[in-house]
């Protein structure tokens, strides 16, 4: 019976499409704003999105943060039509990364207390940063023995 139910089931008339259900989403997206007429022009094309909940702006921190039942890359082109240059965020707080300032991951750019989401943001051994910072520490046995 199992299967020819499974062909049944292949040419029934009756419509049972399955809809694939939108998750709630946080969205980040870095978008270079310079006044408020920007940003209340980015608010309103994102905010006007079907499945938006919530928009926050900071102007200061040139990030746009969207909560809601969207697809980020639709909410990457919606700002993008607006004329501005947008990327998602690129930047995580520098306390989540072992090494916040090897060159990976270092951006002058970033606001205060963010680094760039690196893939390998971990300094190689070989980094001389690496070897001043090992030659005094505790855990090395072959430290320095003044200290």
């Amino acid at each position: 019976m199992g299967a020819l139910d499974h062909i049944l089931d292949l040419f029934s008339v009756s419509s049972t499409r399955k809809r694939k259900r939108k998750v709630m989403q946080t969205v980040e997206i870095k978008v270079k704003m310079d006044c408020d007429g920007c940003e209340r022009k980015v608010r309103s094309a994102v905010s006007s999105m079907k499945g938006v909940k919530s928009v926050e702006v900071s102007r200061k921190d040139s990030k746009v943060t969207v909560n809601g039942f969207v697809e980020p890359k639709k909410v990457l082109e919606t700002v993008k039509s607006t004329g501005k240059k947008a990327e998602f965020w690129p930047y995580v707080p520098y306390n989540l990364v072992y090494y916040p300032y090897v060159p990976q991951a270092y951006d002058k750019k970033a606001p205060a207390g963010y680094v760039k989401n690196a893939v390998q943001a971990i300094a190689s051994p070989n980094a001389q940063e690496e070897r001043l910072t090992t030659l005094f520490s505790d855990e090395n046995p072959n430290a320095c023995s003044v200290m």
